[in-house]
């Protein structure tokens, strides 16, 4: 039973630090376009010159 009274702590930092690391991802826009980055791969290179 002694446990929880280190394991609700440390569940409730680790929380903390999620919620910090999306709030961060979001305010430097990790989210604003998920399109793109999924078609880019599927687009040919330019030709370069022999």
């Amino acid at each position: 039973m002694t446990i929880l009274l280190l394991l609700i702590p440390l569940s409730l930092m680790l929380l903390g630090v999620a919620v910090w690391a999306f709030w961060w991802a979001v305010k430097r826009g990790q989210f604003d376009d998920l399109d793109t980055p999924a078609i880019d791969i599927l687009r040919d290179d330019p030709k370069q010159p022999d």
